[in-house]
């Protein structure tokens, strides 16, 4: 026993570290401060998936990611297979030849939205008659406007069971709708509107990319 202890007890105190209430006191502070000190330890791991969750994953920056497609071995009249994928949807490429080129600037009544004038469906610089950054090269998200079904390429100008002055396009035959080869709907069939086009550059005269344009670069 120390001094003071001794002095305490000669004066009937009780000395302080055998006190219950001085024991319970730093007890609890020192529970008071653990408690602090767990809790911050928590909230900070807490934070951690909360901030990542703002942060895009892999997978969806991926989802979302240009690609590039060589079209030097793609000839008049053909059709890029198997279609690449740009966001998980079917991407149509298509060559046409001049005087494809040269049709699809002549007026057509059959045609639901001609002149493109839904802007949702393609870049400002597509809208033009073939609906493309080249005239030569069409380049559609190859899912009908109707419910998301696959349109098949017919490119040939010849008669077809669907269309017997067919002069080439896309058929879906889901539900019948028709779509030329810039890809504008033919009115009156349940798709409402255009193939939509992608954004796309050309990176070289044989290179193109989708996903990625002036605006979006």
């Amino acid at each position: 026993m120390s001094a003071s202890e001794s002095a305490d007890a000669a004066a009937g105190a009780i000395p302080e570290s055998l006190d219950p209430e001085a024991v319970n006191k730093e007890r609890r502070y020192f529970l008071i401060g653990a408690s602090a000190f767990t809790g911050a330890i928590g909230i900070g791991f807490a934070a951690v998936p909360f901030v990542r969750s703002w942060s895009p994953s892999a997978k969806a920056k991926a989802a979302g990611a240009p690609v590039s497609i060589d079209v030097s071995k793609l000839r008049p009249g053909e059709m890029l297979g198997p279609t690449p994928a740009w966001r998980g949807k079917p991407v149509f490429v298509v060559s046409r030849s001049e005087a494809a080129v040269a049709n699809l600037q002549q007026e057509n009544a059959e045609l639901a939205d001609p002149e493109s004038d839904n802007l949702d469906m393609q870049p400002e610089y597509a809208k033009n008659a073939w609906r493309a950054r080249r005239p030569e090269f069409g380049i559609y998200l190859g899912l009908c406007t109707h419910l998301g079904c696959s349109p098949k390429y017919y490119g040939e100008v010849k008669p077809e069971a669907f269309d017997p002055e067919w002069q080439g396009g896309f058929f879906c035959p889901c539900h019948g709708s028709r779509f030329d080869l810039a890809g504008r709907v033919v009115a009156g069939l349940p798709a409402p509107d255009n193939l939509e086009v992608p954004p796309h550059q050309f990176v070289s005269d044989t290179v193109v990319q989708i996903g990625v344009d002036e605006e979006t670069a």
